[in-house]
């Protein structure tokens, strides 16, 4: 692992939205994470969500100054009632620990526990750092609203 720079946590402006945009755009990404990418209008409109939504904690990921990513954190709601982490990277800086980074900052902010993440089961990646930040494998599930459904590992940090 190289030294990824100075890592911090701020909250997300408007101005950050392209530089997500573009992260959500890249098929190694996307292909990896098993989600989704979405055009610009629907892209922003997701976002408007977001940032109205005051249960909801989002923090911009910055390496030496820069937008290098996000982090967050929503009530899932439906019947298990999770609160969710998740966290996007640009995949330039994968594998030099910014992800384990911004979320060891992350929890320091978030304060609801218990926090769940979902990984699918061939993001190697995002499992080492679930793991290296203390979530623990409670169980797994196939999301049937992926297309193709996919396979998630479950985690939870109390």
């Amino acid at each position: 692992m190289t030294n990824p720079g100075a890592i911090e946590l701020r909250d997300v402006s408007r101005d950050d939205l392209p530089v997500f945009f573009e992260h959500q755009r890249d098929p190694v990404a996307v292909k990896m994470a098993a989600f989704r990418s979405r055009e610009w209008e629907e892209f922003e409109k997701h976002w408007e969500r977001i940032l109205a939504d005051p249960a909801t904690t989002q923090r911009a990921i910055l390496v030496d100054g820069k937008v290098a990513g996000n982090i967050g954190a929503y009530d899932a709601g439906g019947e298990r009632g999770e609160r969710l982490v998740g966290y996007w990277i640009d995949r330039a800086l994968w594998g030099r620990g910014v992800a384990t980074r911004a979320l060891e900052l992350f929890l320091e902010c978030e304060a609801k526990r218990p926090l769940h993440a979902r990984v699918v089961t061939t993001n190697r990646g995002s499992i080492r750092v679930l793991e290296k930040c203390g979530f623990v494998r409670i169980g797994n599930e196939v999301d049937v609203t992926a297309e193709p459904p996919v396979e998630e590992l479950i985690y939870e940090r109390a």
